[in-house]
């Protein structure tokens, strides 16, 4: 996923159905410069975890 693209699921107020390893996940941070997002599960917010941006899949 780009970084323009991940920003904008981030700041929506609609949850997109983005994926990450197989799970449905939520956006919570973009980092253009460094190429992640600060995500967590939807069904276990308390797993926050930094990813690169090219794992994430928007289905």
């Amino acid at each position: 996923m780009n970084a323009q693209r991940a920003q904008e699921i981030s700041e929506s107020p609609v949850i997109a159905n983005v994926m990450y390893n197989g799970e449905k996940v939520y956006i919570q941070h973009v980092d253009a410069d460094k190429g992640t997002a600060r995500i967590y599960p939807l069904d276990d917010p308390q797993r926050e975890q930094d990813v690169p941006l090219s794992n994430l899949m928007e289905h």
